[in-house]
């Protein structure tokens, strides 16, 4: 018990609760760079552009395609050389501030437990978002993703708010099969890898956007009608260049979901005796590495790249959480660790 009469898990409960609501703070604050970028767009290129595009048909498309130049040399620009938006610049702020409460309720949750905080739903989740914030904050020192910003913080917002009302136990004492030092290796190393196909997940989403977009433009440049999606997509790369990063981050995640894989069947032999049973869980992990293989192996091959990858990758990303939040909860087998009753 601390002197202030709140046991170290409360403490860390209540650093968990301030961390989601500071990156509420920080999607607010992505938000608005987002419609200020619109706004900029409008104001500097939109009448011009609308001209261009009705009148002078493919130089319209030149246009475009200069501007998504310049956005693709802008999101590998050196930190010090990037526009200075100045919400971008805040809600990064307030990301970085979030993720310290975030992180140091996830330590005070081991530290109570005296383990490592990710034996249940409810602990993978608070590790799952730390490292899913972590290495959005570190892929920020190569690649500008601030455009992420407002998708990262939602979707943190989401899973760490959502955990905490619907996952939450107290600290309990482990299972037997889970006193092992694969705990450590094989649960991190298959958390690591989701956050990493969480963000190819976004820069999916964001490719079938801008897809949709350069899809409008060239019918406007053909006679079509004028409207070609949201704005802020002007200021984004286009969508060959962000299904580029979103093959780089998912074959990283591949990889690290591979070894996941392998970790798996050697700790299952070691606890169980048996190195693949056709588990719930063990089935799942193979569904979903199946589906990255088949992502990447479509992204590889020249006639599948586009939208039909960027499906896959959704795809991929959705039986993920399908495997963390449904399999867990409703589905028996060995690997029945939620710590729901």
């Amino acid at each position: 018990m601390s002197q202030t009469g709140l046991s170290l898990d409360a403490v860390s409960l209540l650093t968990v609760w301030t961390a989601v609501a500071i990156y509420t703070l920080a999607f607010i604050a992505y938000a608005i760079d987002l419609a200020r970028r619109s706004d900029q767009s409008v104001k500097a290129k939109d009448a011009v552009r609308e001209r261009e595009l009705v009148a002078a048909g493919g130089s319209a498309i030149d246009a475009v395609r200069r501007e998504e130049a310049t956005a693709a040399a802008e999101i590998e620009a050196s930190p010090a050389a990037r526009p200075r938006y100045v919400w971008a610049r805040i809600g990064t702020s307030l990301t970085v501030l979030g993720f310290v409460f975030h992180l140091t309720g996830d330590v005070l949750r081991g530290v109570a437990a005296e383990r490592v905080p990710w034996s249940n739903m409810y602990e993978f989740a608070l590790t799952g978002t730390v490292l899913l914030v972590a290495v959005y904050l570190a892929s920020l020192f190569r690649y500008d993703l601030r455009f992420l910003g407002s998708f990262i913080a939602g979707l943190t917002v989401v899973l760490l708010g959502g955990a905490a009302l619907s996952f939450y136990v107290e600290v309990v004492p482990l299972a037997d099969p889970l006193k092992s030092a694969w705990l450590v290796i094989h649960v991190f190393v298959a958390t690591l890898s989701t956050a990493l196909f969480a963000l190819a997940f976004g820069l999916s989403v964001m490719q079938l956007l801008q897809a949709r977009r350069e899809q409008r433009v060239a019918a406007v440049a053909a006679g079509g009608t004028a409207k070609t999606g949201p704005r802020f997509l002007r200021t984004l790369p286009s969508a060959d260049v962000l299904e580029s990063l979103a093959y780089r981050f998912a074959i990283v995640g591949f990889i690290f979901w591979t070894f996941t894989l392998i970790a798996g069947s050697i700790w299952a032999n070691d606890a169980w005796g048996r190195y693949w049973g056709f588990d719930t869980k063990e089935v799942w992990t193979f569904i979903i590495w199946v589906l990255y293989a088949g992502y990447i192996h479509a992204r590889a091959t020249r006639g599948w790249r586009g939208t039909r990858s960027a499906w896959l990758s959704i795809v991929g990303f959705s039986a993920v959480l399908f495997n963390f939040i449904i399999v867990n909860q409703f589905f028996k087998g060995l690997h029945v660790y939620s710590g729901l009753s």
